[in-house]
């Protein structure tokens, strides 16, 4: 695992990458070895005695839960996996901790020196942080993506900029941005004649995917906005430590302080499962809101699930690694939800976007998955 040299990584002894690298190669074996095994299980084992009491095949993803659950195989996996992404945290962290106050500083330099570069940051201290983030640590980081444990922190965004890499196996490349380049393919394929001036990346995280749009769009004006403070401030001076301009916003997506058809293109990458039955609707009415006329918005997502087996080994990700609104998310209609929230019949739609995969990617289908992509023109 080999992340883009820039200057918010912390400095990793050999100790620290050997773990870091068996965590890695521990969720590898999980999901190319130990994982599959549980479709043998459920067709083999876990049907034919359900069909044998019921004379049928299980229905849903309940049904199949009802069962599976109490299989000491599936269990087995299942622990593992646990155990597998708090080992994940664990290894970055113990790295990450004994550097906390050397990375605020190096955050705070780099944002101040720049190289030239035109970015900026914007917080709201006052700012509310939504429920779905306060309730629960989400993909289980402890203390999620806004805890702060210092002043002009920046621990949550080097916790997960570090992580994330782990938790994909490096499928998504050395700046973590696989996700925002794949989209950025997708709008110059699908849309070549469409070169946005304004670009707002919703839930930008540590701007993984912002750079990328930057990239893809140099001569654009690209901002990214997050509730975390602390990813923001980390977003903020990895941008600037990798010679990009992007601006940084401090806001929550469900109402922004931005005025009316702010946007070319909006833009988001896998956070709407992230949110909840509330946010939703009110995300993407603040879409239409900021889209300019003729604007389009993109929001790629986590794929659905076909059958009932599929449905309920998706869900183990909500029920065991605080995905809280996944399950409910991938049964909801985002285009009538995009229709309904004002945009009119047509603009809304939802697409296929093929996956830009540099390496093998372990996933939990043993088939090649496009990405889902809610386009909305207005």
């Amino acid at each position: 695992m080999v992340l883009y040299p820039h200057e918010m990584l912390p400095d990793v002894d050999h100790d620290g990458r050997s773990l870091q690298n068996f965590a890695m190669s521990f969720r590898a074996h999980l999901a190319s070895k130990v994982r599959p095994g549980t479709r043998a299980v459920y067709e083999k084992r876990v049907k034919p005695s359900f069909q044998q009491k019921f004379n049928r095949e299980p229905a849903d993803k309940g049904e199949v839960g009802k069962e599976m659950t109490q299989d000491p195989y599936y269990q087995f996996w299942s622990a593992m996996q646990r155990k597998s992404q708090e080992m994940m945290w664990d290894c970055v962290i113990e790295v990450i901790e004994p550097q906390i106050e050397r990375l605020n500083d190096r955050a705070k330099q780099v944002s101040q020196a720049g190289s030239g570069v035109k970015g900026s940051l914007e917080l709201s201290p006052d700012l509310e942080i939504p429920r779905y983030h306060t309730v629960a640590d989400i993909h289980l980081q402890p203390g999620g993506f806004h805890t702060e444990v210092a002043d002009d922190d920046v621990t949550a965004g080097a916790i997960y900029d570090n992580a994330v890499a782990i938790y994909a196996n490096g499928a998504l490349g050395p700046k973590n941005d696989l996700l925002g380049r794949t989209l950025a393919h997708f709008l110059k394929q699908q849309y070549p004649d469409r070169v946005p001036g304004t670009i707002l990346d919703m839930g930008c995280g540590i701007g993984n995917s912002t750079v990328a749009w930057a990239e893809a769009f140099p001569d654009a004006e690209v901002h990214g906005i997050d509730v975390g403070a602390p990813m923001l401030r980390y977003a903020h001076a990895r941008a600037e430590s990798i010679g990009v301009a992007a601006h940084f916003k401090q806001q929550n997506a469900e109402e922004t302080n931005y005025p009316d058809q702010s946007f070319d293109l909006i833009v988001s990458h896998i956070v709407f499962h992230e949110t909840s039955a509330t946010a939703l609707p009110r995300i993407l009415q603040e879409c239409h809101r900021l889209l300019k006329p003729g604007g389009m918005m993109l929001h790629v997502d986590i794929p659905g699930a076909e059958g009932a087996f599929d449905a309920f080994m998706m869900e183990w990700e909500t029920t065991n690694n605080n995905e809280n609104f996944a399950g409910m998310f991938r049964e909801t209609d985002l285009a009538a939800t995009a229709i309904r929230m004002g945009f009119a019949e047509g603009k809304a739609r939802m697409e296929d976007m093929p996956r830009l995969l540099e390496q093998k990617q372990q996933t939990y289908s043993d088939r090649a998955i496009n990405w889902p992509v809610l386009v909305g023109e207005k």
